[in-house]
């Protein structure tokens, strides 16, 4: 019986998490109520706040989740590499694929602007299980790096290009590609961590 209940709960759990996911994407977080996400995936306000106490809480554990999928695809072939230049590519092929989710990065990008006025939000937001932090950067090149530069700033500029591109996007203006930060961030992590940059 009790194994019932919890298969039961996972399930209420992910078509809420499904629910909520869609209707981020198609309204913006904001803009979508708890009433609205548990409306549409036919539960009742009470199966949403026995599993969270907000739709903050709600979406960091999407955003986990989401990012322990990219990353499960991404760190086999980081511990094969056996360049700085091959780390940065993989690494840009797992950005480009939250990218090639349109929804999905818009969802990303609402979030992290509305997180960053809330401090314990923009706190958890910046630890490794929801983004790629400077860190986690940190650790995929540091076994490549040639220089004293430190890692952990080739993780921010990097960082900070991806994010930037993720608004430059949003805005509409198309003159910059994706293939251009990508090229332009291999680069500038090629000039300070190698002795041939």
């Amino acid at each position: 019986m009790a194994k019932k209940q919890q298969e039961k709960s996972r399930q209420t759990m992910q078509e809420l998490m499904d629910s909520a996911f869609f209707l981020f994407g198609s309204k913006g977080f904001v803009q979508t109520s708890v009433a609205e996400i548990t409306e549409h995936a036919g539960y009742a306000k009470g199966s949403f706040y026995r599993h969270w106490n907000s739709k903050d809480e709600l979406f960091l554990l999407i955003v986990e989740r989401k990012f322990r999928h990219y990353r499960a695809e991404r760190n086999g072939r980081v511990d094969r590499a056996t360049s700085l230049e091959e780390v940065m590519n993989i690494i840009w092929d797992f950005l480009e694929s939250i990218l090639d989710d349109e929804n999905w990065s818009s969802i990303f990008l609402e979030f992290t602007v509305y997180s960053a006025r809330n401090d314990v939000l923009r706190q958890r937001m910046n630890k490794s299980g929801y983004r790629l932090s400077n860190a986690i950067f940190a650790d995929l090149v540091r076994g490549h790096i040639e220089t004293d530069y430190p890692p952990e700033k080739i993780g921010a500029l990097n960082t900070a290009l991806f994010e930037g591109f993720l608004i430059h996007r949003a805005l509409g203006t198309r003159l910059l590609s994706v293939r251009d930060v990508r090229e332009t961030a291999i680069a500038m992590a090629l000039r300070h961590g190698t002795m041939q940059g």
